[in-house]
């Protein structure tokens, strides 16, 4: 199986960061993945967005022109990615920064308040992790149990306050995607 994910928004969302924890998950669970990351000159602020590529088998190419899934943390991520879904695929998106949502009946759509429970959770930066978590609960691409190893390594040295915040953060998104 292969799932092709694009993760949009603006710079400092942590846009570039769900598709290298997904990347990185994948990896340890010993499957193939590929990550391009793609931003603006402003980085935080700018646009910025990556393709994640998790699969079974070699993967040809690290484009992604036709995802499975897109998460959008603003509305012009909808605007730009959302009509080259695959039919059938899933659209994740905040609907703090996404007004007008999208349109489209062939494809699934969850939506949450992210930046608002992200706040709830406490701390706006855990915004990314809420995404992962509804990718893990709605997909199963990767086990929410190797994102906490990969998590907990990366973190304990470096922000072991933040670990919680993220962990919690992850553990909602997956409710959110399980509805």
């Amino acid at each position: 199986m292969t799932t092709e994910l694009i993760c949009a928004g603006f710079g400092g969302q942590g846009v570039l960061t769900i598709g290298k924890f997904l990347a990185k998950a994948g990896m340890t669970e010993g499957k193939n993945v590929s990550w391009l990351p793609s931003y603006g000159p402003e980085m935080r602020g700018g646009t910025a967005n990556v393709s994640t590529v998790i699969s079974d088998d070699a993967i040809a190419s690290p484009i992604v022109s036709f995802p499975n899934i897109l998460v959008a943390l603003n509305q012009p991520s909808i605007d730009k990615f959302a009509p080259s879904i695959r039919p059938g695929g899933i659209l994740i998106y905040n609907t703090n920064m996404c007004p007008h949502g999208c349109k489209r009946e062939d494809i699934v759509q969850i939506s949450a308040p992210m930046v608002d429970i992200a706040k709830e959770i406490g701390n706006p930066m855990v915004l990314n992790m809420l995404a992962i978590g509804v990718i893990i609960g709605k997909t199963r691409i990767i086990k929410y149990e190797t994102m906490e190893e990969d998590l907990t390594s990366f973190m304990k040295a470096k922000n072991p306050e933040l670990l919680e915040l993220n962990l919690k953060a992850i553990k909602r998104g997956i409710q959110i995607a399980q509805g």
